[in-house]
């Protein structure tokens, strides 16, 4: 298993980033069943590689959040300034 850096992941789409995760988990599984005999270190990198998904997916989550609500607040500040203004009558 090659080590997978945090920069391909950022390239590869989301949907594909799931299925490298459901893979990985399948993996980390047949791993751990064969540590047993010895030698943890492709479990070690596997966990590492997983992290880096979930983390680049957390990222992703708040970078949209972060969006939604500036937009919120730019909306909230050109309401608050329409409230505030009188019409004269005429």
């Amino acid at each position: 298993m090659p080590t997978v850096k945090y920069k391909e992941l950022k390239e590869i789409g989301k949907d594909e980033r799931t299925k490298k995760l459901s893979e990985l988990n399948l993996e980390l599984v047949k791993a751990k069943s064969q540590s047993a005999k010895g030698g943890s270190a492709r479990i070690k990198e596997i966990k590492k590689i997983i992290a880096r998904i979930y983390t680049l997916d957390t990222r992703n989550i708040l970078k949209e959040d972060k969006k939604d609500d500036l937009k919120n607040k730019m909306l909230n500040k050109t309401r608050t300034k329409d409230k505030g203004k009188v019409e004269k009558k005429t």
